[in-house]
């Protein structure tokens, strides 16, 4: 695949990236971890890529099995730097949330947690804070007609709205907006970022939609060739401007774009640093992977055991090299993208270099 040549600033931090980057693989130190708690959502938004219902067919991963886990893990390593990030469905739907982070906070791990923000209301949000919270991720997909259109909810604007001026008013208080982009809300993307700014949100994330899910067979989820480039643009010139942090999600090597829409070079962490409990009791990596590239099961491994000694497709990409990356100059920094946009045959789902190159 031909694409633009990279500055040779931009190649010499990206070589000294990589050597970080091999570095990281071969130590792998557990940094984040994700716990599916439930699949169960009070949500059917138009691009979900999971399996959530409001009723599901499997129960909410009982409490002490989880945090079993945690006792191996502080085992081998500090709590302390291992971040866990409780996710769904819709963590809000288990009755005993604040149960659990509570006892998660107990045993010396940070916490924070993913949300749609339909029900966050006052009330959950103070035992939230009772609980130890550190940080929080609320989706908003444009302003009301389109978010609520997204969401396949009247009320969850609203709800998103008074969640954020609560977060807001806790001084110091940790959290950012992500915007899944799309055709509809792109063209307004302007319009959100200053409704953002005039609530006093500090960090707003934005990523793109990838081929999974309800996403896949939806057209208005798909971004043009033009408009996924115009994201870029939008980011880095909402950058410049200072006014409010945006960053682009973590997928994706973008070529020249690289250090200038998100704070970080680009690389899957996905069994480098970050691991993931799913609710089936799976042992996997970043919880947006949907093929099955797990590891192991609490219910059979010990995690640490799993983490120390398998994963190595997450640590060693070559096998990606295939297909449309097989010849690609740019593997060296990109080692096939995400591992979330491999299917369970090991094809790449979406090139980010290969759209925005579409878009010259």
């Amino acid at each position: 695949m031909k694409v633009t040549p990279l500055s040779l600033r931009k190649k010499l931090a990206l070589e000294l990236w990589r050597q970080q980057d091999k570095i990281a693989r071969k130590e792998h130190p557990l940094k984040q971890l994700f716990w599916e708690c439930t699949l169960r959502c009070d949500l059917k938004c138009r691009h979900c890529g999971s399996d959530c219902k409001m009723q599901s067919e499997s129960k909410d991963m009982p409490k002490a099995d989880f945090l079993r886990v945690l006792d191996s893990i502080a085992r081998k390593t500090d709590p302390h730097k291992v971040f866990v990030i409780i996710t769904g469905g819709e963590p809000l739907m288990r009755r005993d949330l604040e149960e659990c982070a509570k006892a998660i906070y107990d045993k010396g791990f940070p916490w924070g947690m993913v949300t749609n923000g339909l029900h966050l209301t006052p009330q959950r949000w103070i035992s939230l804070q009772r609980a130890g919270i550190h940080s929080m991720t609320i989706s908003l997909d444009g302003l009301q007609e389109d978010h609520n259109w997204m969401r396949g909810n009247e009320q969850s604007f609203q709800m998103v709205s008074k969640a954020i001026d609560m977060l807001v008013a806790k001084e110091g208080f940790l959290f950012d907006i992500v915007t899944c982009v799309n055709r509809r809300n792109y063209p307004k993307l302007n319009d959100i970022k200053e409704f953002l700014i005039s609530k006093g949100v500090k960090r707003w994330r934005l990523f793109t939609v990838f081929p999974v899910g309800r996403a896949a067979q939806d057209p208005d989820m798909r971004l043009t060739s033009e408009e996924f480039r115009g994201v870029f643009d939008f980011i880095k010139g909402t950058r410049e401007e200072g006014r409010i942090r945006v960053d682009y999600g973590c997928e994706g090597f973008l070529g020249n774009y690289e250090g200038e829409v998100r704070n970080r070079f680009f690389s899957c962490q996905a069994g480098v640093s970050v691991g993931s409990v799913m609710a089936d009791g799976s042992i996997a990596a970043c919880a947006s992977i949907r093929s099955d590239y797990n590891q192991g099961n609490i219910y059979e491994d010990n995690f640490m055991d799993v983490w120390e000694n398998r994963y190595a497709p997450y640590r060693n990409r070559e096998w990606m090299r295939k297909g449309e990356c097989k010849d690609c100059s740019y593997f060296r920094y990109c080692q096939g993208n995400g591992m979330h946009l491999r299917d369970g045959e090991g094809n790449l789902l979406l090139c980010h270099l290969k759209r925005i190159k579409e878009a010259e």
